[in-house]
Order: structure tokens, then C-alpha cells, then sequence
């Protein structure tokens, strides 16, 4: 018997409980899935780092730690984690993230916005033709899983995509860019922005207004990546000297977002509650299982977390 614990909130359980059990017996692993072993007893660990789980030295016997998130930031830290992580990569998290992005671009490229602002039987104010898909350059920052899926998606509906990451990519369809040369030029060009990266320390305060200022006058910034890859209030200064056009924005610094944050009366930023892209429990669970079954016959476990890197 394969023991499985699940380390994560009560409402968590609720919702993983039959569709891990489901995933299980699907790849007939035998499981006892449970919500309070002995610590010496389990086998795996389905976490999530808001779990009271954090001190990890009395799971001896425990193969790997399975994260229920794509972020792994609140945990890579632990010192005493010292077991295989691994974050979560599925097909519904992607593709909530690839219909999210595109979503939130095609709402700023075809200028969505001015027209809900201007339903007051003014034809001449209303109108505003917006240019084609192939003349809105797009940059995506970050191209692991969920922005490689975001930026092919974007260069599938024609427009021009350049991908930056910190180490050099190959993506078809894209421009791929990296280094802080690379950055700069990827700036330069985005008249839509998505920020995908990971947060470490190379990447917190990312976009600062040095790097806000690069990007070209009447840019849009989408962010459904980490919250502190910009600096709020650099960001908002740009948005109120005319520079930027607007920020739409599922990711915060403090979450949920504090109801005096300026964020949420600003007329041109979007606030999302974090729902770009939700962990879906059946897909996940899926990935979950096969996890399990790769510990078990010692073969590679999918989306190993490099320590080194951060994610």
C-alpha cells in the first residue's frame, strides 16, 4: 500500500479527495490517501504551502513532494525540505492560462474598453479602428510551460511575439530573446506585455519604472504571473503620467488585495482575482497519479523543481 498524504486546506480536500482517488485507481496504484498519517509512514506528499505542513524532517520515508500550484516560491526555500518537489504542470492550468492571456490581449488590442466607455449614442467618439493582430507586437517574459503556451497561442492569431527567459530558447514561431540585452530589445518593441516569469531574486521588482519606461508610450502590461515582478507604485506612476495605457493585473503583492490598495479604484488598471489560472482537481489529480507511479517504478518524476534556479 502506497501511502499519500494530503497537505493542504480543509475546502483543498474537499475538492481532491474523489478525483485523486479516481486518478489512483485509474493507473492502478494501490493508495491510502489521507488527510493525517504518522509522519513515518507517508510515502508522497500532496501539498500546498499554505498547508500547516512546514517542518518536513519527520517524513523519513517520504519519496517526493507533490505541489498542488505552478509557484513553488513559498516552499523552494525550506531548508528542511530535502525530498524531490515537484510543481504542478497540467493541461487545464495551461490552457486556463493560454485563455486568459489571450482573452485580456484581444481586449486590448481591439480596444474593448473605449468602446463600453462610450455607448452614448456618440458614433464619431465611438469610433476606433484598431489595427491588424500583425501590427500589435506582443513580448511575453518568461517562457517555461504556461509562456511558451501563452506566446504560441498570441503568434497563432498573428501577432508578432517575441519570448524572453533568462536562459536562451528556441520556440517555433517565436522570437526568442535572453540576457539583460535581450530584455531591453524585448521591452522595446511590447506594445502588450504579459509577464510569465517565476518569481526569485533575480526576477522581484523585475519591472521597475527604469524598465516600465522602455516599453513603448501607450503599452499595456498584463500580469498573471507573480505580483512582485513589478513595483506597484512605479507601476501607477506610469499609468498616471500617460505612459502606459493600461495594467490588467491577477497577481499581487499581498493577496487578497487590500481594499485601500489604489489598484482597485485606478480607472485604468483591471483588477483580477487570481483566476487566471486555477488549479483544476481533475486534471491536476491526473498528474498527481502519474507522478506516484514514476516514484514507485523509479522512473524520472514530470516538472522536478532545480533548486538552483528557483523553479
Amino acid at each position: 500500500m502506497i501511502n499519500v498524504l494530503f497537505a493542504a486546506t480543509e475546502q483543498r480536500w474537499t475538492e481532491y479527495r474523489a478525483p485523486l482517488t479516481e486518478a489512483f485507481a485509474a493507473r492502478d496504484l494501490a493508495v491510502d490517501l489521507r488527510t493525517d498519517f504518522p509522519p513515518e509512514a507517508v510515502d508522497y506528499i500532496v501539498y500546498a504551502p499554505n498547508s500547516p505542513v512546514q517542518d518536513f524532517t519527520p517524513y523519513t520515508r517520504c519519496k517526493a513532494v507533490l505541489n498542488l500550484w505552478a509557484g513553488v516560491e513559498a516552499i523552494v526555500g525550506n531548508q528542511t525540505l530535502t525530498r524531490p518537489l515537484c510543481r504542478m504542470v497540467d493541461h487545464g492550468l495551461t490552457r486556463g492560462m493560454v485563455e486568459w492571456v489571450t482573452g485580456h490581449a484581444l481586449r486590448h488590442h481591439l480596444h474593448i474598453d473605449h468602446f463600453l466607455a462610450h455607448q452614448d449614442g456618440d458614433w464619431d467618439a465611438a469610433k476606433l479602428v484598431p489595427p491588424l493582430a500583425e501590427e500589435r507586437p506582443v513580448t511575453v517574459l518568461g517562457l517555461g510551460e504556461l509562456g511558451a503556451a501563452c506566446a504560441q497561442a498570441l503568434a497563432q492569431l498573428g501577432f508578432p511575439v517575441t519570448g524572453w527567459s533568462r536562459s536562451p530558447k528556441d520556440i517555433e514561431g517565436l522570437t526568442c530573446l535572453s540576457g539583460p540585452e535581450g530584455l531591453a530589445q524585448a521591452l522595446s518593441t511590447a506594445q502588450i506585455l504579459v509577464l510569465l516569469l517565476p518569481l526569485t531574486a533575480e526576477t522581484t521588482d523585475l519591472m521597475d519604472a527604469t524598465r516600465l519606461a522602455q516599453l513603448p508610450r501607450g503599452a499595456v502590461i498584463l500580469n498573471p504571473g507573480r505580483g512582485p515582478l513589478i513595483v506597484d507604485e512605479a507601476l501607477l506612476a506610469a499609468l498616471d503620467a500617460g505612459h502606459l495605457r493600461h495594467a490588467t493585473l491577477d497577481v499581487f503583492r499581498t493577496e487578497p488585495l487590500p481594499a485601500a490598495h489604489p489598484f482597485w479604484a485606478h480607472p485604468q488598471v483591471t483588477v483580477c482575482p487570481h483566476i487566471a489560472s486555477e488549479t483544476r482537481p481533475l486534471t491536476a489529480s491526473r498528474i498527481i497519479a502519474e507522478n506516484v507511479a514514476r516514484g514507485e517504478t523509479g522512473a524520472p518524476f514530470l516538472f522536478l523543481v532545480d533548486r538552483s534556479q528557483g523553479y
